[in-house]
């Protein structure tokens, strides 16, 4: 996860339980659990997609921790990021978001979400989003083989060509960094360092794609 604060030539960081990990989550349990469980894992369910690419569009301005720690929030209010359902939400269901509590409470960022599940619907009739998504990088995660975070760009030609084919069919909150940032989480993108234990786990898990 290249965030600026990161950007020093900071390597993999030794922990207590003897593995060695990317230095962005820190000490942070939530966090650790992301790392090692979630972020750069490859996904290709065109739900998930959907979800994490609307949750980093929530994140624009802000640092990730926070949008995960509200994450089940999101969840609950956006109907499990079903895009056949947030695609029919209303003024009335807009208005209900702004009000609640447990969400990132943005006008353009909700509509911005309800549009993007009319893109991913769309995408469904020709393949699905995955499909479209991974078509990108040939259907295989661009290996970097970052040995340091200030290795990490914040985002690449590849980020820039997906932001504005997103742009193009009426997503919004999918510039190319934002673009990055999600091929990261959902393994398009292996950024893990070559000194964290996940970077070999992930690679691996790669070799199962479904195409």
């Amino acid at each position: 996860m290249a965030e600026s604060a990161d950007r020093p030539r900071r390597g993999a960081v030794a922990h207590q339980d003897g593995l060695h990990r990317c230095p962005w989550p820190g000490a942070d349990p939530l966090y650790l659990a992301y790392h090692d469980e979630e972020w750069g894992a490859p996904e290709w369910d065109d739900r998930a997609l959907f979800e994490k690419l609307a949750l980093d569009g929530f994140q624009a301005g802000l640092s990730w921790i926070t949008i995960l720690r509200k994450r089940e929030a999101f969840r609950a209010a956006f109907d499990g990021f079903d895009p056949e359902k947030v695609a029919r939400f209303g003024e009335r269901k807009v208005a209900a978001l702004l009000a609640d509590p447990g969400i990132v409470r943005h006008r353009g960022k909700i509509e911005a979400t309800i549009g993007l599940a009319k893109v991913t619907l769309d995408l469904a009739e020709k393949g699905g989003l995955a499909r479209h998504l991974w078509g990108f990088v040939d259907g295989r995660p661009i290996d970097g083989r970052r040995g340091a975070m200030g290795d990490v760009p914040a985002e690449t030609p590849v980020s820039q060509a997906i932001s504005k084919d997103l742009k193009t069919r009426g997503a919004r909150f999918v510039g190319p960094t934002i673009v990055y940032a999600f091929m990261q989480a959902v393994g398009m993108a292996n950024d893990h360092l070559v000194g964290c234990h996940r970077h070999a786990a992930c690679r691996a898990l790669a070799e199962s794609r479904p195409w």
